[in-house]
């Protein structure tokens, strides 16, 4: 016979027991707070809010007896293990003890609404329905393993308690046959989102069979609630571990977990029937209970000298483990009640401000004149930054906005000049970061340095040569040498030069092309959000495409008058003008030159200056020739033919040129077009180029940058205009999002407005 105090706690653990087989909690208190928040919760689900109301996650690994446990709070079963429901989505499921529901009434709530479905029945057919949404999901997400999205069933019934369980998928080790091999990690992450909000309690199973020491997945539980405080521990499966004790120390010993888990932590040990016979709902409970009853007489009688009662009775069987969690989410119900009605104010504030913004956007794109006013001050703001740009400032940060030279070789359409190693060619300041003017600057100076760099093209052959030479050869009189010298020299310098100048066009382009993203930064910095029209990217597009088209004008503008200056350069004029002229030698201003040298190419590059402006100035009919002036030899007033054997004899090609051409050798003529070419390089280099790259860009830029861009954007009509701000089906689009927020406005107050009435029973 047992002692009496161990009968009076057997009794009173059997009483327990009587006790836990009616419903807990069937006060309309009760009844009212649970609906107030199973209401909130499906709202809160429908609406994508984030609310921090109460609720239970049940996590574990695969086939730790997750399944079953929802089925023994559901008092029915459903199959939930046949179709494995739950590896694939989160299930919150709401029970609500109904005491006139004596068949469960399950209802899932629709993807993207806080409406319930129809009944579903019968009960068992619950599992099938989840399984087929879930997969529909799943496809419609593009054939994703998992999906964090959760599926919500609402079960009312006599014989359930209220509460809200998380079902989350079980955690596996490797991937079943057919499925992705990232498919464990997925859920892994899945559940952890499930179970990180410390509004969630954490359900934690593990079968009893596994060793505390050995757990697999009680890290997991760890990484998200560190102390274990908001973590249920239960220890499934109890009656497989009973069989191992025989005497009261071995069962007390693992029962305290002594050693493995923290003080604070109690973990309940749960068996449920194994019997999947099982048919009515009626059976399953009575089960249950006969489970429960069973272990407790193993306990007192099949283990020598019991286990202590005192210590753990309240946390061995089922309906102990349902007491507790109904009592600890009623409790938790009550404290998070003042916050819950506080974030819902909140909410419904914020998403008011989202519905009067909708509003007012929608009549912003209906208002077509309210629209031209607004893009054009945003228009003017950005033409007016990019002029700031190019003059020069020190706002932006060079370390953001700005690119060494190398970094803007790569970025740009030309990355190397043509015919020149790009490692000799690095300006002044190549690694700082520039942009705007003084990149434009730099440029310019690295243009500069890679026409110095430029050779005579070695690509002459002698059969090209013997043809020019033969084709002049008795029909310039003493100056065939001299044309064919020439010719040559015209014909290198448009070879070798020409693909620079288009270089230089297109890297100047670039830059500028640039300063949009930079100005448009600065001016959305400068402006409210209302005047800087950051909705509408179709506005932006076209603002952006206007300042580009405008600058590629320029750039083909530029293009073509550098080749227009090109064909000046090595025209007949200017070819009389260079036989006046010394030999600038080669190479020209590079690094490493002599001092002198470098003086020598200064001055004979501004008296080809000098003489380049007298060509384009010449005077009219009659105009004395020499230095600076030389005479118009087109065929209309062409000179003297003793004035042009003179002009020939009297130039610095040298004695070869003097003398005659058939006896002239190649050599000669081949180092009299070198002398040429360097001479055309040089006004190139230091007169054309320069000045009519900074004239046909920077100019405009500043002059008439923000009226091109005002042509192109708005000379359209109102329909053409509206569209940038209303493509197709915005507007509809607009008025459909609109409504969207003023039912969930409508939504939120009403819940909000349904949960203070009901919050006063809390």
């Amino acid at each position: 016979m047992q002692p009496g105090g161990m009968v009076r706690r057997s009794q009173a653990a059997d009483s327990s027991l009587r006790e836990s087989t009616q419903e807990l909690f069937e006060t309309s208190e009760a009844q009212i707070r649970y609906r107030a928040y199973s209401r909130l919760q499906a709202a809160a689900v429908a609406m994508g809010e984030s609310l921090a109301i109460p609720e239970i996650v049940a996590i574990g690994g695969q086939s730790d007896g997750k399944s079953s446990l929802l089925e023994a709070f559901l008092g029915f079963r459903f199959n939930v293990r046949e179709v494995e429901m739950g590896t694939r989505r989160p299930l919150i499921v709401q029970m609500v003890h109904d005491p006139t529901a004596q068949e469960p009434r399950c209802r899932l709530q629709e993807e993207d609404s806080d409406e319930y479905g129809p009944p579903i029945v019968p009960e068992t057919a619950v599992a099938d329905a989840i399984q087929r949404r879930t997969e529909d999901h799943l496809r419609k997400m593009g054939g994703i393993a998992v999906s964090s999205k959760p599926i919500v069933m609402r079960a009312e019934y006599a014989y359930c308690p209220n509460l809200t369980i998380i079902d989350t998928p079980g955690f596996i080790l490797k991937a079943k046959t057919g499925e992705l091999d990232n498919t464990p990690d997925e859920i892994m992450s899945m559940v952890k989102a499930q179970a990180s909000p410390p509004h969630r309690m954490i359900l934690f199973l593990q079968q009893s069979s596994v060793e505390w020491a050995s757990s697999l997945w009680l890290r997991v539980v760890q990484e998200v609630d560190p102390y274990f405080q908001r973590t249920v521990i239960v220890a499934s499966k109890f009656d497989n571990r009973l069989k191992e004790f025989a005497e009261r120390w071995e069962v007390d010993k693992y029962l305290s977990a002594t050693g493995y888990l923290p003080p604070n932590v109690r973990p309940f040990f749960v068996a449920l029937p194994k019997d999947r016979v099982i048919q009515s709902s009626a059976e399953w409970r009575r089960s249950m209970t006969e489970v429960d009853t069973a272990i407790y007489k193993h306990m007192r009688d099949g283990i020598k000298g019991g286990f202590d009662e005192e210590r753990f009775v309240s946390r061995i069987g089922f309906s102990n483990l349902k007491k507790f969690l109904e009592e600890e989410l009623s409790r938790r119900y009550r404290e998070a009640a003042p916050a819950t009605l506080a974030l819902l104010q909140e909410r419904c504030d914020a998403v008011s401000s989202e519905l009067m913004a909708a509003e007012i956007r929608l009549k912003s794109a209906e208002d077509v004149g309210a629209l031209r006013r607004a893009a054009m001050r945003y228009a003017d703001t950005v033409a007016r930054q990019v002029v700031s740009l190019l003059q020069g400032s020190a706002e932006p940060d060079p370390m953001q906005h700005g690119l060494t030279t190398d970094e803007e070789r790569a970025a740009s359409r030309a990355p190397q000049w043509p015919g020149v190693s790009g490692a000799s060619v690095q300006p002044l300041h190549h690694d700082s970061k520039l942009f705007g003017g003084a990149a434009f600057e730099r440029c310019l100076e690295e243009f500069h340095m890679a026409v110095a760099h430029t050779r005579f093209p070695t690509s002459m052959s002698n059969d090209r040569l013997r043809n020019i030479m033969y084709a002049y050869k008795g029909k310039h009189h003493n100056g065939g040498a001299a044309k064919a010298a020439e010719d040559i020299a015209r014909q290198a310098a448009k070879e070798a030069l020409g693909p620079l100048l288009d270089a230089a066009c297109v890297r100047l382009a670039f830059i500028l092309r640039r300063l949009f993203d930079i100005a448009a930064d600065r001016a959305a910095a400068t402006m409210g959000s209302k005047d800087n029209l950051h909705p509408y990217i179709s506005f932006h597009a076209a603002l952006r495409s206007a300042h580009q088209s405008f600058i590629s004008r320029l750039e083909e503008q530029a293009r073509g008058m550098l080749r227009t200056h090109l064909e000046a350069a090595t025209s007949q004029f200017a070819m009389n003008m260079y036989a006046h002229l010394p030999d600038p030698g080669d190479p020209l201003d590079v690094e490493g030159e002599e001092d002198g040298d470098a003086d020598g190419a200064a001055e004979d590059a501004e008296v080809l200056n000098e003489r380049l402006k007298a060509v384009q100035l010449g005077g009219g009919v009659g105009a004395p020739g020499g230095p600076g002036r030389f005479e118009d030899n087109t065929p209309s007033r062409r000179a003297t033919k003793s004035r042009r054997v003179a002009l020939q004899n009297a130039g610095g090609m040298g004695g070869m040129l003097a003398g005659g051409g058939a006896s002239s050798s190649s050599d000669d003529v081949v180092s009299a077009s070198e002398a040429l070419f360097r001479k055309i390089r040089l006004a190139v280099a230091t007169q054309y180029a320069p000045a009519t790259l900074k004239s046909t860009f920077l100019d405009p830029m500043t002059d008439r940058l923000g009226l091109e861009v005002s042509l192109e954007l708005f000379a359209r009509s109102d329909g053409d205009f509206g569209a940038m701000f209303s493509a197709a089906g915005a507007v509809a689009a607009l008025a459909a999002k609109r409504d969207m927020l003023a039912r969930r406005v409508e939504g939120l107050i009403k819940c909000k407005n349904e949960f203070q009435e009901l919050a006063k029973c809390l």
